[in-house]
């Protein structure tokens, strides 16, 4: 499926790929690691460019001014960063397989074909294709996407209404606004709270949501310039520790003016 945002033209600026570890929290082990995801000698996934980790220190320190009226100050929790192409492909084939074994599907039998192709439409809502068109790379594998959620300062993650890569309506953004406006003492209230905190954080230091995800934020990749007008993106795919050397337009663009 062909995102909107795929037309927007991207001038890739070389900033490199810098760790997360040691200054945010990260989910071990990683999710996608765990499942057997290729990832070979690539490297590390909890990491994004240089000009993203300073964003993303903003939102925590954003955070840190505003605690959860249960459980107190909060901080972030990386659940996934940096993801090369072939973990795209692997991941939404994972994806496809988990939600026919949700639904009671066998996609091997010619007559659950119909069924086979829904959850295939709906898998694509959230997942990304994984396109070796450099013009329009899945977010992830610029270095500028990041899944992530809240915790709590003893590092447990927060209950959000909604699993993290889960296919379906609890995933999007809103899900829980009406139930919470209904009834602003219930869970989905508690809950509906929490998105729009991790939102509001990640907004002010400059990222855009995914409009069908809750935890999936970027900056500077196309989904960020298709949001906020921009007429160009700064950060097209990388790879491993090299970034890609040019993608829509070989010109080189400096980063400055969008930090």
């Amino acid at each position: 499926m062909r995102r909107p945002w795929s037309d927007v033209a991207i001038k890739e600026c070389g900033e490199p790929l810098q760790s997360l570890r040691g200054t945010f929290l990260c989910l071990e082990p990683h999710p996608y690691a765990k499942l057997g995801a290729p990832y070979g000698d690539q490297g590390d996934p909890f990491r994004l460019r240089a000009s993203v980790i300073a964003r993303l220190v903003r939102a925590q320190n954003q955070l840190i001014q505003h605690p959860d009226p249960e459980v107190g100050p909060l901080q972030l929790l990386v659940l996934d960063a940096w993801r090369p192409v072939s973990v795209q492909a692997f991941m939404i084939e994972h994806a496809i397989e988990e939600e026919c074994g949700r639904r009671g599907l066998n996609p091997s039998k010619p007559q659950w074909q119909t069924a086979l192709d829904e959850v295939k439409r709906e898998v694509s809502r959230f997942w990304a294709p994984p396109s070796e068109d450099r013009s329009m790379p899945p977010p992830h594998s610029t270095g500028a996407a990041i899944d992530l959620t809240l915790a709590d300062q003893r590092g447990a993650a927060l209950n959000m209404g909604g699993a993290f890569d889960a296919i379906g309506s609890e995933s999007l953004p809103d899900h829980h606004a009406s139930a919470a406006k209904a009834n602003p003492n219930s869970p989905e209230a508690l809950w509906h709270q929490r998105r729009c905190s991790l939102h509001a954080a990640m907004k002010q230091a400059g990222f855009v949501r995914h409009p069908n995800e809750w935890w999936h934020f970027s900056h500077g990749d196309q989904l960020w310039a298709w949001t906020v007008a921009e007429s160009i993106a700064v950060y097209g795919r990388v790879d491993g520790d090299a970034c890609a050397a040019a993608s829509s337009s070989a010109t080189r663009s400096s980063p400055s003016r969008f930090t």
